[in-house]
């Protein structure tokens, strides 16, 4: 399940948006149907996580977890707090609760941006703050990819 892509939507006042089409077919196509809302850990947008995305990564973090260490059980709490069920109803409309809006700042028109197994979701006006100048991203494409050796 991959999700590509930079596709602009509105919500309406009850803060209801419809999942991009090209989304929707391929999560109908993984069947997946459960979902997890959470800001993201690095900048003002809400991630959507099929439930499948989102146990894997709960579970690769619960492996660095120690029960008796209150730091890291802090960590764990605030990523897990953080983070809602949702689902889309019946005509593939995701509700974003009130609190998630403001987290992200959306007004009315959002952008979905697919990364990878994972839907990001931004408030239209601030989408140019996820992307880095193109000489930048030229240069540190090169760098991330540069065999080491």
């Amino acid at each position: 399940m991959r999700f590509l892509g930079n596709i602009e939507s509105k919500a309406d006042a009850k803060g209801r948006v419809f999942i991009p089409a090209t989304f929707r077919k391929i999560l109908l196509a993984a069947g997946e149907d459960e979902f997890v809302l959470r800001k993201d850990l690095h900048q003002a947008c809400l991630v959507l996580y099929p439930m499948s995305a989102w146990n894997r990564r709960t579970d690769a973090l619960l492996e660095n977890v120690n029960e008796f260490d209150d730091e890291s059980q802090m960590v764990f709490r605030m990523y897990v707090s953080e983070a809602e069920e949702v689902s889309l109803d019946g005509n593939g409309r995701l509700l974003i609760p009130h609190r998630y809006l403001e987290m992200a700042d959306i007004k009315q028109r959002v952008r979905f941006i697919g990364m990878n197994d994972t839907i990001e979701i931004w408030a239209a006006e601030k989408v140019e703050k996820p992307f880095l100048p193109q000489e930048d991203f030229s240069a540190k494409l090169k760098a991330m990819t540069a065999k080491k050796g």
